[in-house]
């Protein structure tokens, strides 16, 4: 569950990023008479409804040729309208409407997504009548504006966010803690896990009773770390779920898991991996948390080596390679100080962003290594590719065709990338999405 992002974008000399400071409420985007000033996605935060949101500013979108930098800010606007829940096109009442407004507005009602018009530069009510050329645009929500003095700021925001965006976004970030999930089957040594970490460590804070969560929330500070551990009940096969007390705590372990940035899939060691722990895995992934496979009860284990087992789970679970493994007995509290680590180390990850200009220089060195092989005549093209998101890593790569793109390359893309950048313990998402410039810059295709 994201925050709601909302992006600013129009032509040059418009007023976005004077809207964008605005809205902030404090000087972030530099504001110039210039066109141009600002070229790269500016991220900055609010709140509304009494729930934070996210604006992006972005560069004025010009589709003349020669343009300083004009190709790169056209890229940054696309992301931006990609990683965005509600579009607000910005135009200037001032000087009217132009071709370029015209084509802009297309694109962005042809995103399936919110989008509002602010109507920029309207001072006072007397100037009113400045928005009436914009209804050609199509876009049925509109609001007249003006940045620089705050007029119909907060009505510019109430109609462009419904409070239904809000129902699912978290009621708050929960302090600056990282929220952990120890999830598994029953008996598999979770409640033990917690229970030695908690006597371990005398920098506990505080047992929180999960009587309207439906799970045990404990908090630690390590080295100044705060981590928020969530015990569940240990998750049933479907078809042991004999009694509603069985169900419900599958439930809860889901909500568990949806509240937790990383979640620890407990096994046990003497019985390996089986199809539920795969299950539990899938659940994690789906949900896009970072996870962390901990083999508990390697005391208990003889005659085995930690490397035949670990070969043991990837040949079993080879879906899971991502995700860092460490073998522990809680009851012997062995290898639990290294639990910490590798819980910084997965939420690191999560709040990696990589730039535009990383990432297409790892799609050229990717892509001259081994080419997209040719089907039907055709080859694959990939133009460029954007992060979106950060929990779960989202990446938007911008191609020519979607059907070219064969689950064998983007697995060797995703490998490639992790070699590249990490990520470890987190499911990478890549999503495709054919380009549409001809619409947007009043280009020519070049797949047509």
């Amino acid at each position: 569950m994201k925050k709601i992002k909302l992006a600013l974008v129009g032509r040059p000399n418009v007023g976005k990023s004077s809207l964008f400071n605005c809205i902030c409420g404090r000087r972030l985007s530099i504001v110039d008479e210039a066109s141009g000033t600002t070229r790269d996605r500016l991220y900055g935060t609010t709140d509304l409804f009494g729930k934070p949101l996210t604006i992006i500013d972005t560069g004025g979108i010009d589709t003349r040729s020669g343009v300083p930098f004009g190709e790169e800010i056209k890229r940054q606007a696309e992301t931006a309208i990609e990683e965005a829940d509600v579009l607000v096109m910005v135009v200037d009442g001032k000087a009217g409407l132009t071709p370029l407004d015209g084509d802009i507005a297309r694109f962005l009602l042809r995103q399936k997504k919110p989008v509002c018009l602010a109507v920029n530069k309207v001072d006072d009510l007397s100037k009113l009548s400045y928005i009436h050329e914009f209804h050609s645009l199509g876009i049925q929500n509109m609001v007249p504006v003006s940045a620089t003095q705050g007029f119909q700021i907060a009505e510019l925001l109430e109609a462009s966010l419904h409070r239904s965006l809000f129902e699912n976004v978290k009621d708050e970030e929960e302090k600056n803690t990282i929220r952990v999930a120890i999830v598994g089957k029953p008996n598999v040594g979770k409640s033990t896990l917690l229970n030695r970490l908690l006597n371990e460590n005398r920098s506990v804070v505080s047992p929180i009773p999960g009587t309207t969560r439906d799970a045990i929330d404990a908090e630690l500070i390590i080295d100044g770390t705060s981590f928020t551990f969530i015990d569940t009940a240990g998750v049933r096969k479907k078809k042991s779920e004999h009694f509603a007390v069985d169900k419900f705590a599958a439930v809860r372990t889901e909500r568990a898991i949806e509240r937790a940035d990383i979640c620890l899939l407990m096994i046990d060691a003497q019985e390996g991996i089986t199809a539920h722990e795969k299950r539990i895995a899938s659940m994690i992934e789906e949900q896009g948390k970072g996870c962390i496979l901990v083999i508990n009860k390697w005391d208990l284990v003889e005659g085995h080596r930690m490397e035949h087992c670990e070969i043991a789970i990837r040949d079993e679970a080879s879906f899971l390679n991502y995700v860092p493994k460490l073998f522990i007995s809680a009851e012997k509290q062995r290898n639990l100080a290294k639990l910490f680590p590798l819980i910084k180390e997965v939420r690191e990850g999560q709040k990696l962003r990589i730039g535009t200009g990383q990432l297409n220089r790892f799609l050229e060195k990717a892509i001259a290594s081994y080419h997209p092989p040719m089907i039907q005549g055709k080859r694959l093209r990939i133009y460029y590719m954007a992060h979106v998101e950060m929990q779960p890593p989202t990446f938007v790569l911008f191609v020519n065709y979607t059907k070219l793109m064969q689950e064998t390359y983007k697995r060797y893309l995703i490998h490639q990338f992790r070699e590249s950048y990490g990520f470890s313990g987190n499911p990478l998402v890549f999503i495709l999405k054919a380009r549409e410039r001809a619409a947007f810059f009043g280009e020519k295709s070049q797949d047509e």
